[in-house]
């Protein structure tokens, strides 16, 4: 690869890097997980940097690289979550404008959202963090666009339900 090529992606790197490992983490959900799924996007994106002729479009190559390299990593290894019996307290980035409980309820949406299946959860994240458009998501995940839908339905549905359980338990506690 010549020179120029090889400055014109670390320049893209080092631009888009952190948006780029914010969709990871939404993808894999923790961040070791998030620093090695970008690095292997970007290491196969580089592998292929000279062939990709639109470079306006690079970044979409790099996230749809991330969601086909996370889903290869879903089918090929099981997914093991542990659970603890109680969440160790960390700080929260809910941003300086939200309100004074905006951290909890971000935290426990993002657990609920954790507890999701690998591709209910890729499709959330990918509609709703990040903003695709169903054919979108189709083509990034390599599904059908009613399976998005599909997974889009179920998945916000067991959002709804389980933060309509949470709410009715604390409604309860507060009785």
């Amino acid at each position: 690869m010549d020179k120029g090529l090889e400055e014109a992606f670390q320049g893209f790197v080092a631009a888009r890097s952190g948006a780029l490992l914010r969709t990871a983490y939404l993808l894999v959900g923790d961040r070791h997980g998030a620093e090695d799924l970008l690095q292997t996007a970007l290491v196969k994106t580089f592998v292929r940097f000279g062939a990709i002729r639109d470079t306006g479009a690079l970044e979409g190559y790099v996230r749809r690289t991330m969601a086909t390299t996370a889903t290869s990593w879903w089918r090929g290894r099981p997914f093991r979550e542990r659970p603890v019996e109680r969440i160790p307290d960390r700080p929260c980035d809910a941003g300086p404008d939200a309100g004074p409980g905006a951290g909890i309820e971000q935290d426990a949406m993002w657990s609920h959202l954790r507890a999701l299946p690998a591709k209910q959860r890729a499709v959330l994240v990918l509609r709703y963090y990040e903003g695709l458009a169903e054919a979108e998501i189709a083509e990034v995940l390599g599904i059908s666009r009613g399976t998005v839908k599909s997974h889009a339905s179920r998945g916000l549905a067991t959002l709804r339900q389980r933060l309509g359980e949470e709410r009715d338990v604390a409604e309860a506690v507060t009785s």
